[in-house]
């Protein structure tokens, strides 16, 4: 088949929609289909396979944005046309303009459509300093619904968790519940732990540096432990609250580390650490506590009822109360003073994570595309 994956948003691997969005283009390839990109990405023009278009000005916002590692795509009719010409199918990642735009051509074009579901309201109104508040929220959802999703044979939600929030706040569509993937280098191997953090105790967080992530939580969880003196935390990422975070931290006597992490970087330390803990109060589905267990690593997740990473746990002791660092303090503490437990739930995680592999999720990304082809071309 020829594919077209439109992407308001791609830049570099370092968030839940640019990942998800390079796998099913990069998997896809490898099945045999020739798959066409549209994206604002300027480092992209003149490589096959790939259509740029301008990014969206957005006047005043435009510094904000660019502090976020945001960029929107600009629609671009004549570029659209060029890329959607000959196609059997289009997949959109997002429901912002370029996607928009290229979804309604694409139903003048009788061209089948899928789209996935990668972006809680929270993510968009947190933008607006506005993530609690539940009118508007809704609206987001329901705005999605109207403008969008209603009009795409196919929807992919990564969890189904965020399948039932947007049923209840927007509406029913055609639903394909799909986790993003593990990939199979995230699994338990050798690794050297290095050499500045012998004798800690090393907590992992990957997350982009942003409010609905909690980092917040984290450290001040490790001011009320009784471990304080000896826990090394380390936050794999990259984001805007990265200066506000080192000096909300600077009361701790080990002091974190910050930095955005290589592939194989991030796989090495998951090996060597001695726990995860995934804070965050909005998440869609967290691939990242996912490739954290998937490694052996024992997670403590927060309760939150707008994240479908608790869903991860396996049990109460995965879990502390959303927000509360003495709640945190308490399960890290735990996990802490049992090691022998903790090796046995490592194992129990290794198990469970089999449902997540990657190449099964992929083939089920590719059956729903081949699904939804069928089912608009046999009427």
């Amino acid at each position: 088949m020829i594919i077209c994956v439109v992407c308001d948003v791609l830049g570099k691997e370092n968030n839940g929609t640019t990942i998800a969005a390079m796998n099913l283009i990069r998997s896809l390839r490898e099945k045999g289909h020739s798959v066409r990109v549209v994206c604002p990405d300027e480092d992209k023009k003149g490589l096959p396979g790939f259509y740029v278009v301008d990014t969206l000005g957005l006047g005043p916002l435009n510094n904000y944005v660019k502090k976020n590692g945001v960029s929107l795509a600009k629609p671009n009719r004549d570029v659209l046309n060029k890329a959607l010409d000959g196609v059997d199918h289009v997949h959109l990642m997002t429901p912002f303009p370029l996607c928009i735009k290229a979804l309604r051509m694409a139903r003048e074009k009788g061209i089948s459509t899928t789209a996935g579901f990668h972006c809680q309201a929270e993510n968009f109104t947190s933008h607006l300093f506005m993530k609690n508040n539940r009118l508007i929220n809704k609206m987001v959802y329901r705005f999605f619904y109207r403008w969008f999703y209603r009009y795409v044979d196919g929807v992919h939600y990564p969890s189904e968790f965020i399948r039932s929030v947007f049923e209840r706040y927007g509406g029913k569509v055609n639903a394909f519940v799909i986790s993003n993937g593990v990939r199979s280098e995230f699994r338990p191997t050798e690794a050297k732990r290095p050499a500045e953090f012998d004798g800690k105790q090393v907590i992992l967080f990957t997350g982009r540096y942003s409010k609905e992530k909690s980092h917040s939580v984290l450290i001040e969880a490790v001011k009320h432990s009784r471990y304080a003196d000896t826990i090394q935390l380390v936050f794999a990422g990259d984001g805007p609250l990265k200066d506000k975070l080192k000096k909300l931290s600077a009361g701790l006597k080990n002091p974190p580390v910050f930095r955005f992490f290589s592939r194989g970087e991030l796989i090495s330390m998951l090996n060597t650490a001695d726990l995860y803990v995934h804070p965050a109060e909005i998440e869609i589905e967290a691939i990242s506590c996912l490739e954290a267990i998937s490694c052996g690593l024992v997670p403590v997740i927060s309760n939150s009822p707008r994240s479908a990473t608790r869903h991860f746990a396996l049990d109460d002791k995965n879990l502390f109360e959303c927000n509360n660092s003495l709640s945190l303090a308490e399960k890290i503490d735990y996990w802490l003073d049992h090691p022998d437990e903790k090796a046995v739930r490592s194992k129990e995680y290794l198990g469970y994570t089999k449902q997540f592999e990657y190449e099964l999720c992929m083939d089920r990304m590719e059956q729903m595309i081949i699904q939804t082809h069928e089912k608009r071309k046999n009427g």
